[in-house]
């Protein structure tokens, strides 16, 4: 799944919607059984192009090109890679002229996994469903595909590299001692996403000691869609973090026009911070941008 489609306006289309009950009713797996791969491997999820770049490996083409360098920022995509359209509208016969010798996908597809399969083989990995941590899952999925690619050691090293970056990250904690954090995408001047749960950026902020001043649900997307009254209920002594692209684009500067949110203690504090994006249904390296950036952040602040 991409970003477009996870992000487009801040909403599910219904087709996507529908697609998102497919994952749910996904058991975790990879669904790509064979011998090690070799030739040109596609991604249509954002994640597992990331994690081939990790491992050494150019994806030939992925889906949503377009908006990679909005979404996910860095790794940077090398110049060749054909985009496929978005995951609503893969191109199929461009897709069939590059002959893959391996499709990458996530449940979130699966209504186009037999058209995918006629094309090639393909690896469905699991990263977001329920029952499981977006970054425990991330990691098992580095595995196995690093297994199906024939880059065991790159996964390795890439593997315990992340795990040290984590533990420096730590200690960046333990001197900082910041407040708790409530991470935000607006949706209008009503309503945002707010992270938790299960996902990525929750999972981030448990393992590196940071404190989340959301503890109500989060779906198995690691988000929660709250009216912006509902943070006048968190612990006002928090930082609010919202992610870049705002959208609508001049988001903050109209709430200065509402009661409630200059209302807020929190906001009346300036302790209100705007981030660049961090792809919030990514995989290893999504995590590691994430932390790096927020630390960054909070060091700056200290």
């Amino acid at each position: 799944m991409s970003s477009e489609d996870h992000f487009h306006g801040l909403r599910l289309s219904r087709r996507n919607a529908l697609l998102a009950a497919a994952a749910l009713l996904a058991v975790p797996r990879a669904g790509y059984a064979g011998a090690t791969v070799s030739g040109p491997i596609v991604s249509l999820d954002y994640g597992l192009a990331s994690t081939l770049l990790a491992l050494g490996v150019t994806p030939a083409a992925i889906a949503s090109l377009a908006d990679w360098d909005k979404w996910v920022v860095e790794p940077k995509m090398p110049a060749g890679v054909v985009d496929l359209g978005t995951t609503n509208e893969i191109n199929l016969e461009i897709l069939a002229s590059l002959k893959p010798a391996l499709i990458l996908t996530t449940p979130y597809l699966a209504p186009l996994k037999p058209r995918l399969e006629v094309i090639s083989p393909v690896m469905e990995l699991t990263i977001y469903a329920q029952g499981g941590e977006a970054l425990q899952r991330s990691i098992e999925a580095t595995r196995l595909l690093a297994a199906a690619i024939g880059r065991q050691q790159q996964a390795t090293d890439f593997l315990t590299q992340s795990e040290q970056f984590f533990d420096d990250c730590v200690n960046r904690v333990n001197k900082l001692k910041p407040p708790p954090l409530a991470l935000v995408n607006f949706v209008d001047q009503r309503h945002a996403r707010i992270y938790g749960g299960t996902g990525l950026y929750q999972n981030v902020m448990t393992k590196i000691g940071l404190r989340n001043a959301w503890t109500g649900p989060g779906n198995f997307w690691g988000f929660e869609t709250i009216g912006l009254e509902q943070l006048a209920t968190l612990d006002q002594s928090l930082r609010l973090i919202a992610f870049e692209p705002l959208i609508p684009p001049n988001i903050l500067d109209n709430l200065q026009d509402s009661p409630l949110w200059t209302s807020l203690p929190f906001v009346k504090a300036s302790r209100v911070s705007v981030l660049p994006g961090t792809l919030m249904f990514g995989m290893v390296q999504e995590a590691e941008r994430f932390a790096r950036i927020l630390l960054d952040h909070l060091e700056k602040l200290a």
